[in-house]
Formats: structure tokens, C-alpha cells, sequence
């Protein structure tokens, strides 16, 4: 279907430390693209420059065909964004906190099938602030995809969930997919890479070492050999 998401040669820097170096993939609609990489290989950086949170220093990055740093409000309310400290207000009670979001979209998803699906009806009553690791997820991850957004950005979206819930949260994502959503997430996990994506790029040292379909990568090897032996022999 084409691609959503265009990353053309990033590169973001934080003084003389380099967090991305000349990164170059994309993703495209009605897939899931997952970003691998070790801590400090670039990631949310990468993630932040494609939502339009950092600036990137040179190289450019295209959301539905439009620079992120200067998009629209209407091309922003079609991009779901998941990251990983949630940015949820500490004293929001989920189910206000995600109905007023969909009031602010057209066609927003359903809030209480939504909650039904990730098992925020269970906590209904309590605020953000004395929620679990996981329950935040889980309220973040809902957030994201109350507007029924046509890209995806889910940093890490089952970090500190349970068994049942990760498993909840793979059959929604692998939905949104078949339902033509471009859905970008990044994971340390191999079986949640191996189960969801389509494609896979893998990060190591803020540069591209890997990018292709699952099968691509892999080859005829698990893709936790391939993921270690790109990423012990890039620089750092």
C-alpha cells in the first residue's frame, strides 16, 4: 500500500554524542515494522524525530508524505503515538482521560470497546499516578489508538505487561495492521518481533545494520542469532 512512514539518511546528535547516524528505512501501510536495537542504539530518538518531538540535524523523515516538525493539526490527528514514559496527565482517571481524547477526533474508536479489549475497565477509578507500570502501558497504548490513527508509533508497547496482556495487545496490533494502519514499534523482545512484524529494522550505534522483510533478516536462522551478530560487530 505504500510507504507511511520515510526515514531519508537521519541524523541526530546531543552535542559530541551521535544518536542517530545517517539512518535510512521506511515503513509501510498495513504492516508492522519493528525497530530492534540495544539501549543507546537510537531508537526513541529515531521515533521522537519521526513524530515531530526532536528536529533532526540533517536528513529527512516523511509521515504520510509531510515533515513531521511541520505538519498540520489535521495531519498530526491521523499519527498515534505511544511513547515510553506515556506523557499521561498523573491525575487523569483512564476512562475520562481517553473519552476526552476521542472527542477531539471525527471518528474515533469506540473508548469502551477499546478499554474492554486492554483490560482498563479493571482500574477504572484510579489515577494514572497510582496505576502500575503496566496498567500505564496499557492506558498509553489506548490513547494512541483512540483516534484511530493511520500511523502507529509504539515505543516499547508491552515493556512490563503480563503474559495475558501482551498477548491482548499483539492480537490488537496485528488488527490494526489488517486493517491498513501503519504500525511502527520498537522491542527488545525477539518473540514479539518474530510474532508481529512484517519488516524489520535493526539499530546498532544509531545506524541501520539490518532492514528488510522478516524473512529478508533472518534468512533461514532464528532472529536472535542474526539480531547479536550484527550488533556485537558494529561500532560503538
Amino acid at each position: 500500500m505504500g510507504d507511511a512512514v520515510s526515514v531519508q539518511g537521519l541524523h541526530r546528535a546531543f552535542g559530541p554524542v551521535v544518536a542517530v547516524a545517517g539512518a535510512t528505512w521506511s515503513a509501510p501501510s498495513g504492516a508492522v515494522t519493528a525497530v530492534l536495537g540495544p539501549n543507546g542504539a537510537g531508537k526513541t530518538t529515531t521515533v521522537e524525530c519521526v513524530v515531530g518531538l526532536q528536529r533532526p540535524d540533517a536528513g529527512t523523515v516523511r509521515v504520510l508524505g509531510a515533515d513531521p516538525w511541520r505538519s498540520s493539526a489535521a495531519h498530526r490527528g491521523r499519527v498515534g503515538v505511544m511513547l515510553q514514559d506515556g506523557g499521561l496527565p498523573t491525575t487523569a482517571r483512564p476512562l475520562r482521560l481517553l473519552a476526552h481524547l476521542a472527542s477531539l477526533y471525527e471518528q474515533p474508536r469506540d473508548v469502551g470497546t477499546l478499554a474492554t479489549r486492554l483490560g482498563i475497565a479493571g482500574f477504572a477509578r484510579t489515577t494514572v499516578r497510582r496505576m502500575s507500570g503496566g496498567q500505564r502501558q496499557r492506558v498509553a497504548l489506548a490513547a494512541a489508538l483512540v483516534g484511530a490513527p493511520d500511523v502507529a508509533l509504539l515505543d516499547e508497547p508491552t515493556a512490563g505487561l503480563d503474559p495475558h496482556a501482551r498477548r491482548e495487545v499483539w492480537d490488537l496490533v496485528r488488527e490494526e495492521a489488517a486493517a491498513g494502519t501503519c504500525v511502527v514499534l520498537t522491542t527488545h523482545s525477539f518473540e514479539e518481533a518474530e510474532r508481529l512484524a512484517d519488516r524489520v529494522v535493526v539499530l546498532a550505534a544509531g545506524a541501520v545494520v539490518a532492514d528488510g522483510t522478516l524473512a529478508e533478516v533472518r534468512g533461514d536462522r532464528p532472529l536472535e542469532d542474526v539480531y547479536f551478530e550484527l550488533t556485537e560487530r558494529a561500532p560503538r
